[in-house]
């Protein structure tokens, strides 16, 4: 019997390839944790993509909830840092710790996150993060750069191919670039 996994995700496009490597050698539940999205109606959009493609294939979805007051809470005074700044780092421990408390609380052997697929991600930061929590609550972490040996690339085709919605910035206000 296959180890149970939970792995997050902020979108379909980053965690379709995942997910289906994975699954080859694990029992993976895709968990959407992202209360950093802003505005809500594009959380929505990225969360009826993601939990439509994954029950079309049979892979559970969980929804976490959804308070971005609470993450304005935790990233307070952090809203001017640049992207893969201080704000980015406490972005991606709250969204890891409730992946991994989730996971603990329903007998996961591990988590994991897909934020490492994106090239606008620091891999290492996101491992450490994990590899520390997964310490802190006594739960393992599947640790990657999942952007290597072409992941982001294939994950990129596997969106092209089933016509997944791109977003063009990682999720947060302050992240949120608009073309001149």
């Amino acid at each position: 019997m296959k180890q149970k996994l939970l792995l997050h995700t902020c979108c379909a496009t980053c965690s379709v390839f995942l997910a289906e490597k994975l699954s080859a050698d694990y029992q993976v539940t895709v968990f959407f944790d992202n209360s950093n999205i802003y505005p809500k109606s594009e959380y929505d959009k990225r969360l009826k993509e993601a939990k439509n493609y994954f029950e079309q294939q049979g892979i559970e979805f969980v929804e976490s909830s959804y308070d971005h007051q609470d993450w304005l809470m935790a990233i307070a005074e952090l809203e001017s840092e640049p992207e893969r700044g201080k704000r980015c780092l406490v972005c991606y421990r709250k969204r890891l710790l409730n992946t991994a408390l989730y996971a603990k609380k329903n007998d996961f052997d591990f988590f994991a996150s897909t934020l490492s697929i994106s090239p606008h991600k620091d891999a290492q930061n996101i491992n450490n993060i994990g590899e520390e929590i997964a310490e802190e609550i006594g739960l393992n972490f599947l640790a990657g750069d999942w952007k290597k040996n072409d992941g982001f690339k294939k994950a990129m085709e596997v969106s092209r191919q089933c016509d997944f919605y791109r977003q063009n910035y990682c999720g947060c206000e302050f992240s949120l670039r608009t073309e001149a």
